[in-house]
């Protein structure tokens, strides 16, 4: 599934917010690290990404995904609603272009839980978005976790680890690699990333506008 026609508008402009994009095969460990980020910067915001599939156990409307019938989500793509959109595993993903540019503009930090299709459209509207691909240990590991899930059986759990290979080949497309062996310290290298471009001039001087000006 590609965007459909009404397609949004590129950003021309940077935006005081900062965008974060974090992709991953399934298995990796992407939802566990962001977890862990959110846990532990509470300036950054996950964006909540309108899908077609199920609810999976424990998942809830509009906190995990906004879960909509495929009917409603062709029609919104049509209508140029999503900033990027993409069809994985026979089910469709896309995030609210709308909402994450008044964010932005707002000066909030926003994070896309997306695949690297998604990463691609973003970043074609968004140049200035920063990319961060989760890569497992090894193969056997990205199988172990598949399979400790419990949610798939062996045909299917091939499927994914033959999509995996795939989608990792996209990852020299991002800024950053984190490889995700020991988790404490994958998610450390996560939070070092965000932090450390919250630091970057251009974030500080829109932050501390004020401060900054007294002090020169």
């Amino acid at each position: 599934m590609r965007r459909g026609g009404g397609a949004p508008m590129r950003v021309n402009v940077p935006l005081p917010g900062l965008l974060f994009i974090v992709s991953a095969p399934s298995g990796a460990g992407k939802t566990s690290l962001v977890n862990a980020l959110l846990e532990r910067d509470a300036d950054v915001e996950l964006s909540v990404s309108f899908t077609t599939r199920a609810p999976r156990p424990g998942e809830l409307d509009g906190r995990d995904y906004h879960f909509v019938e495929r009917e409603r989500f062709v029609e919104m793509a049509g209508q140029g609603e999503f900033l990027e959109s993409a069809e994985v595993h026979s089910n469709l993903y896309g995030t609210s272009g709308t909402w994450v540019r008044q964010r932005l503009q707002a000066g909030r930090n926003l994070l896309l839980e997306i695949d690297w299709q998604g990463a691609v459209q973003v970043r074609r509207l968004i140049p200035e978005a920063i990319g961060i691909f989760i890569l497992p240990p090894s193969l056997e590991a990205l199988r172990e976790r598949l399979k400790g899930r419990g949610q798939d059986n062996e045909a299917v759990i091939e499927r994914r680890i033959a999509a995996a290979r795939g989608e990792m080949q996209h990852v020299e497309e991002f800024d950053y690699v984190i490889i995700n062996q020991r988790f404490e310290v994958a998610a450390e290298d996560l939070v070092s990333i965000v932090r450390a471009h919250r630091l970057r001039v251009c974030a500080q001087t829109f932050r501390h506008q004020d401060l900054i000006t007294r002090l020169k």
